[in-house]
């Protein structure tokens, strides 16, 4: 099982003005921003030499990351790691005890998700990502 750090994913309450401290007085080079309906969040993209730094706004009042800027502010959301192939990890990791939250999801991209629940995690939220063409 290989894996790597893709990105963090940090909820803000406006990704205008997060993306303006991140691009502007940070420094990073800001990519892109969409919105991925599945998740119901709009999302701002900011790549560095060892994964990307996410920003994360809800679109809507009753998505699951709304209900966890309602709950715990913004801030640190989670942590993401990529797989090489997201069903042999998934079967790997809950054999050894660990939680999924829901089932394997595919984006706007293409690309394969989960997530690890933080109890499992020592608290963390954890997103295995397995990039879009690599197995599926």
């Amino acid at each position: 099982m290989s894996t790597k750090l893709n990105h963090i994913a940090i909820v803000v309450e406006d990704i205008d003005k997060a993306v303006a401290v991140y691009r502007d007085a940070i420094g990073l080079p800001l990519s892109a921003v969409h919105e991925e309906p599945a998740e119901a969040v709009k999302v701002a993209y900011f790549p560095t030499a060892t994964g990307e730094v996410e920003l994360i706004q809800p679109t809507t009042a009753d998505s699951g990351v709304a209900k966890y800027l309602a709950k715990k502010g913004e801030g640190m959301h989670h942590v993401c790691l990529e797989v090489d192939n997201i069903e042999e990890t998934v079967q790997a990791m809950t054999a050894k005890g660990m939680e999924v939250l829901g089932l394997i999801r595919t984006n706007t991209r293409g690309d394969r998700y989960i997530f690890i629940h933080p109890k499992s995690a020592h608290g963390v939220l954890i997103e295995l990502y397995e990039p879009a063409g690599r197995n599926g």
